[in-house]
């Protein structure tokens, strides 16, 4: 299992235990389709701080970066990226 794939993994893993959900797809939307509110999103940005190193800054509170699974995966890999450099 390669970076990305640990990543969405991770993040599914969370969603799916914190708020009993199964069958989450990658490609879904968390918010449109209601599985996230907005109390919800702060402990998802909480998980992604903790888990993968990055803080999350104000530039950061845009909901197309935490919209879907896969869509808050490549927003960690961007934040992870950018510390590097």
């Amino acid at each position: 299992m390669d970076n990305s794939n640990q990543i969405e993994t991770g993040l599914k893993d969370f969603i799916k235990q914190a708020i009993n959900i199964e069958g989450l797809s990658e490609h879904q939307n968390l918010f449109e389709t209601g599985i996230v509110n907005s109390l919800f999103a702060v402990q998802l940005m909480t998980f992604v701080e903790r888990t993968y190193g990055i803080e999350i800054g104000a530039d950061d509170l845009d909901i197309e970066n935490f919209k879907s699974v896969r869509a808050t995966a490549d927003f960690v890999r961007r934040k992870s990226a950018a510390s590097v450099l």
